[in-house]
């Protein structure tokens, strides 16, 4: 992390020095800080009135956090501010939307911490993992989106999601898991050729040594995953993280008990679905059905 200032969405979005969009964080933080002086208040006192965590209010302060908007106007009111923040509101959101632009399903937080993570475990429920998808899948997705996405943009975010992929060539790799539901395997996304192709990648990617694809069967009486997908990430030198996503809404988790739940989980998945020699069979399988 050396180097490089990231400013963490209370959402989970994230901006990177080189965008300037963390600066702007920070001078939002210095501006609330300012304010909170001049009303005479502690940042225990702040935080605990907006219904942060004194840490988080330090964060924000730093533009290590961004606020919510509607954070922004109570502090605005609390602090006598005159307006001000209510104003920068309107700029953080702007700024949100521009962070997102990217990465649509995945914020940027998330592929920042996927580019530097030196494990990678994975759920999936409803598609194949981002990581492990062909172009063609990935272009199926973004054009079956509705409302609809102009082909400029389906091309930036397919060239974004392939990019994502450069992890998987490197050495040492990270230690990667993935348990993949066998309903996406039998969906044919994107037209049965198309998923032929991915299928036949996932069996290619297999081969990676220190890569390990499960598949968690429909016929399973059990499975710890009904709560849907997530992926749990652990950064270099920091505690392990999860991130969840749902309708394109998405939340990255830093909170130490309920990552370990969703880690605990996750073990569970593992024991539950077939193991890896099984689940490359399933593949070839399916791909022998047709």
């Amino acid at each position: 992390m050396t180097g490089v200032e990231r400013t963490v969405f209370d959402d989970g979005e994230a901006a990177e020095n080189s965008d300037g969009i963390a600066e702007f964080y920070c001078a939002v933080g210095k501006l609330i800080k300012l304010f909170r002086e001049r009303a005479g208040m502690t940042q225990r006192e702040l935080a605990e009135r907006l219904g942060y965590s004194e840490d988080q209010m330090g964060m924000v302060e730093r533009g290590k956090r961004t606020p919510r908007v509607e954070i922004l106007t109570a502090a605005d009111e609390l602090l006598g501010a005159g307006g001000v923040l209510k104003i920068v509101a309107d700029d953080v959101m702007k700024a949100k939307i521009r962070v997102s632009a990217r990465h649509p399903a995945f914020s940027k937080a998330f592929t920042y911490e996927e580019s530097k993570a030196v494990e990678i475990h994975d759920y999936s429920t409803l598609d194949i993992p981002g990581l492990l998808q062909t172009e063609a899948h990935a272009r199926a997705l973004y054009e079956m989106r509705r409302p609809w996405l102009a082909v400029q943009q389906i091309d930036k975010w397919v060239a974004a999601r392939l990019a994502r992929q450069e992890i998987l060539t490197r050495w040492p790799l990270p230690l990667m898991s993935w348990v993949i539901d066998e309903s996406v395997l039998r969906r044919p996304l994107g037209g049965w050729g198309v998923h032929r192709e991915q299928l036949r990648h996932l069996l290619k990617v297999a081969e990676i040594r220190g890569l390990e694809i499960q598949v968690m069967p429909l016929g399973s009486a059990e499975n710890a995953g009904m709560g849907g997908p997530f992926t749990l990430l652990t950064p270099s030198g920091r505690p392990q993280i999860a991130y969840v996503e749902v309708q394109h809404v998405n939340r990255l988790i830093t909170d130490p008990e309920e990552v370990r739940r969703m880690a605990a989980r996750y073990s569970t998945l593992r024991g539950q679905a077939l193991n890896m020699r099984e689940s490359l069979a399933l593949i070839e399988m399916i791909l022998g059905e047709r």
